[in-house]
Order: C-alpha cells, then structure tokens, then sequence
C-alpha cells in the first residue's frame, strides 16, 4: 500500500474469507481471522486494516484504535487507512479529529468517495456550508465516473501502478476520448518515468478539452519534468492571461518563468502572490528554492526563514535549509525542530524532513550520536514507506550480466544510432557527479543539462506494458538493427530540447549504469563515465541524503552497501564485456589532481584541453542537485572522511560493503 512498486503480496485466502465476513456482517469472525493473520506477521498491513475496521464494528474502539496505530506506523500514506481513522472518531464523537483525518485520507488518495461525503456531513453539522458544498461535489464527481477510473485511482494511490496502468489501458481502447482516463494514464506514466507517453497523452486530452484546468496544470507538470520549460512557461502565461489576479496561476507562472532563467519575473509573481497571501509557506519556500538555484544564497536563507516564520511545521523548509549544505542553525532554530518532533499530529513527510534537517544540524554540532539517531529514524521512514526490495534489486542487475554479454555486443556490432552526441555520468548518487559535469560543462563544446530521465524511459517501455510483466533486459536479444536505430534516434530527438548549441551534451541520471548495455547498443559511439568514490564517503553520503524521488536503496545501511556491492559488481562487468568502453574517474584521485583529471577526460571526450574547465565554479548555470552550492566554489575536501565521527554505528554498511 502506497509503495514505490507492484511487489505488494495480495491478501492470503484466510484474509479474502475475513473480508467477506466483514461484507456480510460477521464482524467477530473477520476479526478472529485478522488476529491469526497478525499472529504470523505482526505488521501485515492488510490484517491490521481488517483487524481495525471489524473491531470498530464491535465497538471495540480500543482495539480499533491499536489497530489503527501499527497500520499507521506500517503504511503511513495509506489512505483508507486514515479514512478507517475518520470513521472512529466520527463514531467516538469526534468530529474534528474525524474531519482531519477524512481530510489526509482524501490527500492520500483522492478516489475515496466516503471521505469526500462524509468531510461534507461534518462540514454542514459545523455550519461550514462552502466548504461542505466542495467536499460533495468531489463525491458526487467520484460517483459519477466509470468504476474502472475510481479502481484506477485506488491502485495508483496504494502504490501498484503497473496494474492501474493495465485497467486504465483496457478502458481507453474502449472509450479512446476519454479525457479522466487520459489525465490518469498520464500520471501512471509520470510515476513510472515514461514521460514523453505522459506529455502526447496530456497534450491529446486538452486539445478534446481545452478549458479543463486540472488538465492544463498537470500539463505543465508533466512539460517541466521533461524539461521542456520554454513551453511550460507557454502554457502557464495562457493560464496566467485567464486570470492574472489568481494566485494559483501566477504561482505557476512565477516557477515556470524561473525554470527558463527568467528569474526577474518569477520574483516579481512570487511578489504579486504573496500580497494576497503573505504567509503562505508553499510559496515563501518555492521562491526560497528559485533564489537558491539562482545563486542567491542569502536571500534564499530569508525567504526560507519567513516560511518557517509562518508554518514551523512546513518539514520541506527546514530541510531546504539544510539541504544548502553551508547553512548552519542556532539553538533556536534546534529547539525548534525538536518541538516539532515532539508532537503527535505531524504529517509524515513533514517529520520525515525535519528529522534529516535536525540530524544535519546536529551533525555540524558535533553532536554525533543524536545526529545518527535522527539520520536512523528519518530513513526507517522512508525505507518503510518504499517498500525498497533489495533481493529484486540485485536479482535485476545480475540479470543484465546474464544476458548483456560479449556475444551479444559482437553479434549486433555496428547497430544503433551512429550519434556521437551524448556523454553519459553513471554512478551512485553522492559520488561527485554533479562535480564532472560542473567541470565538463564548463567546456565550449559540452553543453550540461540535468538527470535526464529519457533513458530510464526506454527501458520501462522496453520491459513491456502488463503487471507483473519485465521483458527488459531479455528482450535485448530481440532487437534488429532498425529497432537499436530507431531508439538511439529517440533518445537524441527527446533530449535535444535541453541542450544549447554544442555538440555534445551530458546526461548524468545517475542510475543509467544499469544500462550500459542498453546504452552501447543503441547509442554505441556514446561516451560513458562512472563517477566513483570512497565506499564508505559515498554510502553514508547517500544515508544522510532525503531525495525528491527515486533512489530507495540510500535508506538503510544494509541496502545501501549491497547496492554499492552490486553497483561496483556489474560496472566490472561492463568492463570485462565492453572493454574500454566506460571511464572511470575517482572523486579522491580529482581532489588530488584536477587537472591531470580534467585533461585525462577530455582526452577520452576527444576534445581539446581548455582551461575554464579548471575554473568550474565561476561557470555560470543553474544548478538543481543537491551538491549545487558546493560546485559553486572551488575544489574542496570537505566531505572526504565524513562518517569516521559516525563509525561506532555504522557495522551495518560496514559489514555490507565487507560481504
């Protein structure tokens, strides 16, 4: 439930008996199955949700209510769950408990047509008409719509994406126009990386319906994460020229004119929002972040600042603070952060950042023990919440060596598109990547651009469109000459819209190193480095690190020194099987000598030697990783040795990189 795949093991038969007891109002027996379920496996989410729902039915609300808990620790986004939550306090007498949590279940998952009505039951009771009047609406639109789309929604919002992608294709071949079942196969695809399927889905939908705003914003969406930010900004100025009072539409416009450099403007609308709405957090902390990535750090620290000022709950704030890198808090600001912890109704990605804020902070203290403690639990979180499998993980990379082999490269030489265009930075996250593109973009024919997701793209379509279903890495075997052609030219046309004018380009998604093989057959004059770094540095970098998406492996030790493991693992088999093919650069050995690096690169680029890549950090360009503030000034050894102060907690990685 609400996990990063479709993994989730479907209730066992005794679990399907105890939910037909419940339908048909055998309350004692659901209960007593529930409970032999959970007796087996403590944290099984689907038993303690039956468990929770039979005992409210037997008014055993204390019972109910420890249910309820360990669902809440186990899944805590799961959004029937915090309807179940709503529905106790609703029949304790509660309301207001009730409405908050009708309220998170329907942000968990907006499918759920009995949170929608009964918010608006409770809304009315509190004379709260308006607001009552919304909620009905949204539960009368759910009921309206074809129960294939509300089944859509609920697999898209308890974390099983690929079977919502299989029902929502089904019904779009029978109703083709569909522009709810359009809207929603395109968000499947943007949480599956399958962007440029997301974007000609949305495209199509608001040319059947051009006046459907959720469809323009999710529009715009899906055109910045494809980068293509000139013509978010296009859509975001037609929905600004609608209506230029509103402050949803200038927010929009505000972020889309920043992503295209236009900083003046994107200040001036965060301005004009905040005249209406001068405490709003969200945007104090979206202009915190547009000044950052401009490079006005200071400005950026106060904009952060007032959004804490007005909602010191905000979690992904204090984070942004944090995650600066060169920002240090007062004992105010600690105490602060502590308080917030303290209290019992703190959303869970808001504690989820200020823990990984606090441990930072308490870090630069020096005060490592409390600092651990925080890193622990904020990754216990995440890792939760994922439900990252590391068996599947390392059984899909062995699979690439099992069928990326010498045979394969030499039966299919010559095929693929002959581009020689893009430089690939492979690695983990961490490892000093941002650091080689800084240093290569800085060169007058390396145009840098971000981690672009359009190879990871290709190997989800490859994989096939069923649940359960992964062709990929197999089907490799299968491709002609014409498929390799036609997909490396796919990759140069999707991605050309992030580069400016040089013939060459970076691409630095790091976890494109588990497709090398990929890679060289469709791209086989593509030039590929693997930025490496001390084991130790670059895993407890990444366990330090809360990521925007992706990277599930970075939450715990043991998981991320068997990533690294495997990582290294088949990077050395790359090299056995495509010999010379990747460059491997090592952070420590750049440290010590820039420019024999720098030079040692552009001599496997084929490319001249020009001093400005030296000098990096005067290089002006955006940055939006997290190590943008450190590539900004000159080389340093600030972050070599990092976790010695941290040894005494770390015999987890310790002895997963050791294995």
């Amino acid at each position: 439930m609400n996990r990063a795949d479709d993994t989730t093991t479907p209730p066992a038969g005794d679990l399907r008996a105890g939910e037909a007891a419940l339908r048909e109002g055998r309350f004692a027996e659901a209960a007593a199955i529930a409970r032999d379920a959970l007796a087996g496996d403590p944290a099984q989410s689907d038993a303690l949700y039956l468990a929770a729902v039979a005992s409210r039915y037997l008014r055993d609300f204390d019972a109910a209510d420890g249910y309820l808990a360990r669902l809440r620790s186990a899944v805590p986004e799961f959004g029937r769950g915090w309807q179940e939550i709503g529905h106790l306090a609703r029949d304790r007498g509660r309301p207001d408990e009730a409405l908050a949590a009708y309220a998170r279940a329907c942000r968990y998952n907006p499918a759920l047509e009995a949170s929608w009505r009964a918010q608006a039951d409770l809304l009315d009771t509190a004379g709260r008409s308006a607001e009552a009047a919304a909620s009905r609406g949204q539960a009368d639109r759910l009921r309206a719509l074809p129960r294939e789309l509300v089944a859509v929604t609920h697999h898209l919002h308890e974390g099983r994406p690929l079977r919502a992608e299989e029902i929502c294709r089904h019904y779009l071949r029978a109703n083709p126009r569909d522009v709810e079942a359009m809207r929603l196969l395109a968000e499947i695809g943007r949480r599956l990386g399958v962007l440029d399927d997301a974007e000609f889905l949305l495209e199509s939908a608001v040319a059947f319906e051009p006046d459907n705003i959720q469809l323009r914003l999710d529009y715009i969406q899906i055109l910045r994460a494809r980068q293509k930010f000139a013509k978010a900004r296009d859509e975001a100025e037609a929905l600004h020229a609608r209506d230029p009072q509103s402050p949803l539409f200038q927010s929009h416009l505000a972020i889309e004119s920043m992503q295209t450099g236009d900083y003046e403007r994107a200040f001036a609308l965060f301005d004009q929002v905040l005249e209406r709405l001068p405490n709003d957090s969200a945007t104090l902390t979206s202009r915190g972040h547009a000044l950052k990535t401009a490079g006005r750090t200071d400005d950026a620290i106060a904009s952060y600042r007032a959004a804490l000022a007005a909602a010191p709950a905000h979690g992904d704030t204090w984070y942004a603070l944090a995650n600066l890198k060169t920002y240090r808090f007062d004992d105010a600001e600690v105490a602060a952060m502590r308080g917030e912890l303290a209290r019992g109704d703190l959303a869970f990605m808001d504690r989820v950042h200020i823990l990984f804020a606090l441990a930072s902070a308490c870090e630069a203290r020096g005060e490592y023990e409390e600092a651990f403690a925080r890193y622990e639990e904020g990754n216990r979180l995440k890792r939760e919440q994922s439900g990252y499998d590391a068996d599947r993980m390392s059984a899909e990379l062995a699979r690439q060596k099992a069928v990326c082999t010498r045979e394969l490269f030499a039966a299919k030489a010559g095929m693929g598109c002959s581009a020689p265009d893009p430089i690939f930075i492979v690695g983990l996250p961490r490892a000093g990547s941002t650091l080689l593109e800084q240093i290569l973009a800085s060169h007058s024919r390396i145009d840098g651009t971000l981690e672009l997701p359009d190879m990871l793209a290709i190997a989800h379509r490859l994989r096939g469109r069923k649940a359960g279903e992964s062709r990929y890495p197999d089907v490799l075997r299968e491709l002609e000459a014409e498929q390799c052609e036609k997909l490396g030219r796919h990759y140069i046309d999707s991605t050309r819209i992030h580069r400016q004018d040089a013939p060459l380009f970076i691409d630095k998604m790091p976890n494109n190193f588990r497709h090398v093989g990929l890679i060289h057959l469709i791209l086989p004059n593509a030039k590929i480095i693997d930025a490496r770094r001390d084991p130790m540095d670059c895993c407890f970098s990444g366990f330090k690190q809360l990521f925007a998406e992706g990277q599930e492996f970075t939450y715990g030790l043991t998981e991320i020194g068997r990533y690294y493991r495997d990582y290294v693992d088949l990077m050395a088999h790359w090299d056995a099987v495509l010999p010379g093919k990747v460059l491997r650069v090592q952070h420590e050995d750049v440290l010590d000598d820039l420019e024999g690096q720098v030079r040692r690169m552009l001599d496997y680029l084929d490319l001249p030697f020009e001093e400005r890549c030296l000098n990096f950090h005067q290089t002006d360009r955006a940055v939006r990783t997290a190590s943008s503030e450190q590539v900004r000034r000159p080389i340093s050894r600030a972050g070599q040795g990092a976790w010695r102060p941290f040894e005494p907690w770390l015999g987890e990685l310790v002895a997963g990189l050791a294995a």
